[in-house]
């Protein structure tokens, strides 16, 4: 145990250094996946005019912000481990706590204005576009970003105000629960109590979804036609699983208690809530989205012809080329 907290010593995976590798492969797969799965979204709803719609935008901002979240604790990680150190400075877990706190809560905010949107396109459909006009969507926005901001300011504030008791963080990155466990008997009480108080709120997102899904699947049953009901179905049910598994896996991860040693569960715990879903965000709304699928199909398309294009032009110039220098 060290009271110098200038720097943190994070969680070595393994001293064995195949296993060390493993870890390092399995982590930059997901966030690789991640990454690459939400830029594709971004790019085939910024290219494709036919889906600048709310259901759209709300989406691309999910892209943007899975990819934020795996981006401030995968790499960091990855560096620590091919490098074979442990170590994070205290500006840097500031960081990290703050951002990725931020980036969760835009996402537990933002499935839950997801929620809404469904639940006025089904239930609604008629008052779709007077209710979730442009400004409204806008204005839905800024208070995502707004309350998450301040809820992770809070967070960090409370956190990192009095010094701690240890420097050593017993997970992969600089998680609350984890950072908690070190700080002095007075920051861990409050620390805790506005981690329920965080827990309050999420459940609070949780019933609201519930609810809001209830009127949506009541409103699916009356529509006439199987294909309508599958359709409808098809949009709401990848929304309610994907939520269910963050919202369950994290409030076990921060409520649960710390322990004292390094433990697999808790890895296992904190990847499923902070990586898997948004590994799955792009593979449920947009590999299995027609729409999406159009859109890559003509973004790509566009992008094959233009290249067989400027090969085909690349090609005439080496023949006028080549003539040329046969009739001088």
């Amino acid at each position: 145990m060290d009271n110098d907290t200038s720097e943190f010593l994070l969680w070595e995976f393994s001293k064995i250094r195949e296993i060390q590798v493993m870890h390092i492969a399995l982590l930059l797969t997901l966030f690789l996946m991640t990454v690459t799965g939400n830029l594709v979204i971004i790019a085939a709803v910024v290219s494709d005019h036919h889906l600048h719609t709310p259901m759209y935008f709300f989406l691309m901002n999910l892209a943007m912000q899975d990819i934020g979240s795996v981006s401030v604790i995968i790499p960091k990680t990855v560096f620590n481990s091919l490098m074979n150190i442990r170590t994070i400075s205290h500006s840097g877990c500031v960081g990290q706590v703050l951002f990725f706190i931020f980036f969760i809560g835009c996402d537990v905010s933002l499935l839950t204005v997801m929620a809404y949107d469904r639940y006025i396109a089904i239930c609604s459909p008629l008052q779709y576009e007077m209710i979730m006009n442009r400004k409204a969507c806008i204005k839905m926005m800024g208070s995502v970003w707004t309350a998450s901001l301040l809820n992770a300011s809070l967070h960090t504030i409370v956190t990192f105000i009095t010094p701690f008791c240890s420097n050593v963080i017993n997970q992969f990155f600089c998680e609350m629960p984890h950072i908690a466990k070190i700080a002095c008997s007075d920051l861990y009480v409050t620390e805790t109590g506005v981690l329920i108080f965080s827990a309050i709120l999420a459940l609070s997102c949780f019933s609201f979804v519930i609810l809001t899904y209830v009127h949506i699947f009541s409103a699916v049953l009356r529509i006439p036609s199987v294909q309508g009901r599958k359709k409808a179905s098809s949009t709401c049910l990848p929304h309610l699983i994907v939520f269910s598994l963050f919202m369950f896996t994290g409030c076990f991860g921060y409520l649960k208690p710390v322990a004292d040693s390094p433990s697999y569960l808790d890895f296992i715990i904190t990847i499923t809530y902070s990586i898997i879903p948004p590994v799955l965000n792009p593979l449920i709304y947009g590999m299995r989205n027609k729409d999406i699928k159009s859109s890559l199909s003509r973004l790509f398309g566009q992008k094959l012809l233009l290249l067989k294009e400027n090969e085909f032009c690349v090609f005439l110039f080496l023949n006028f080329n080549k003539k040329v220098k046969r009739q001088t």
